[in-house]
C-alpha cells in the first residue's frame, strides 16, 4: 500500500476551498488527491497527470468522481490543461518520489531487492532508454557522471569502472547482477550503512533514464503560467538536485510573481518516517502566485 508523504502539510500549503480546481501533476495512486476532494466538494475538480499507462489503468478502474485523469508526463502541463479546458486553476501539487506500485509490482528493476530487468522506465511506450542501455553502452565517464550529479555517489569512479569490466565479460541484464558490481566496488563499511549502498546508483539511473531534472525544470514555469493569481503550488522533492530546482525557481520569482511560504523546505517528522520510512529524504517547498 503506497503511503503519500506531508499529507496534512500538503493540505495546509494547498489550503483547498469549497469548489476549487487543482491539479496534481504527479498524481501516482491518488493518495493526495483523495485529501483535496474531501476538501474541495461539491463541485471542485482534480486534473491528475500519471505518466505509467498501468498506474493510470488503475485509477481509471477506481473511477473517481471529480477526478480527470490524462495519461501523459506533466511536461506537456500546459497543452494538457488547455486540451482539457481545465480552469481556474487554484493550486498544484508535484510529489516526485515514485510510487510503491513501481518499487513492488512493475517488474522494471526500480527496487533493489527484487531481482527484475534493469528497465526503469515510467513509461515504457513514449521512453525508449532503459537502465540496461546506459550500463552496458554508456562511456565509463558518462556513467561516473551521472553517478556523481544525480546521487551524490562518492564511490562513482570505482562504480562506473567495475561496470565497464563486468561488461566485457557479458552484458548485465538484471539489478540483482548489477547489484554485486556495486557491492564489488565499495568498502565493507559502506555495505552496512542504514541506507543501501546500491541506493545512490540506483537513483540516478532511475533519474538519468527518465530525464526527471530537466522535465522538473521545463514544468515548474508551466505550473505558474496555468495558476490562478493567488493560487498555490507545492512541490515534495526526495534528492538534493531537486530541491535545488525549486527552491532556485522560487528564489528567482519571489520578488515579482511568486511568494514563497517555505523559507526552509518542510520536513516529515519522526513518527511519520518511522510510519513511512521512504519519507525520510521528502522536502515540501510552497509558493503562493502573486
Amino acid at each position: 500500500m503506497h503511503k503519500s508523504v506531508l499529507r496534512k502539510q500538503v493540505l495546509e500549503c494547498l489550503s483547498p476551498k469549497p469548489n476549487e480546481n487543482f491539479i496534481d501533476g504527479t498524481i501516482g495512486e491518488a493518495g493526495h488527491s483523495l485529501d483535496l476532494l474531501e476538501k474541495n466538494n461539491p463541485d471542485g475538480k482534480i486534473l491528475g497527470i500519471e505518466l505509467d499507462k498501468e498506474v493510470y489503468k488503475d485509477l481509471l478502474v477506481k473511477n473517481i468522481k471529480r477526478l480527470v485523469v490524462v495519461n501523459d508526463s506533466y511536461l506537456n502541463l500546459k497543452n494538457i490543461v488547455e486540451e482539457k479546458k481545465f480552469k481556474p486553476v487554484s493550486g498544484i501539487l508535484f510529489d516526485l518520489g515514485f510510487s510503491s506500485w513501481h518499487l513492488e509490482k512493475s517488474g522494471r528493476g526500480f527496487s533493489f531487492q527484487r531481482n527484475e530487468p534493469l528497465d526503469m522506465r515510467y513509461n515504457t511506450e513514449l521512453n525508449k532508454l532503459t537502465a540496461q542501455e546506459i550500463v552496458n553502452n554508456w562511456t565509463e565517464k558518462e556513467i561516473e557522471k551521472i553517478l556523481k550529479k544525480y546521487s551524490q555517489e562518492k564511490f562513482a569512479k570505482r562504480i562506473s569502472k567495475r561496470i565497464i569490466e563486468q561488461r566485457k565479460l557479458k552484458p548485465i541484464k538484471t539489478t540483482f547482477e548489477l547489484i554485486e558490481i556495486i557491492k564489488r566496488s565499495v568498502p565493507s563499511w559502506y555495505q552496512h550503512k542504514r541506507i543501501h549502498f546500491a541506493t545512490r546508483t540506483f537513483q540516478a539511473l532511475r533519474i538519468a533514464v527518465n530525464d526527471e531534472l530537466n522535465n522538473l525544470k521545463a514544468v515548474l514555469p508551466q505550473a505558474l503560467e496555468v495558476l490562478e493569481k493567488g493560487g498555490r503550488m507545492v512541490v515534495i522533492s526526495f534528492h538534493s538536485s531537486e530541491d535545488r530546482i525549486v527552491k532556485n525557481f522560487f528564489k528567482e520569482h519571489s520578488k515579482k510573481l511568486l511568494e514563497v511560504l517555505t523559507k526552509k523546505p518542510i520536513r516529515p517528522n519522526k513518527q511519520e518516517i518511522i510510519n513511512n520510512p521512504r519519507s525520510r529524504s521528502a522536502k515540501l517547498r510552497a509558493a503562493i502566485k502573486t
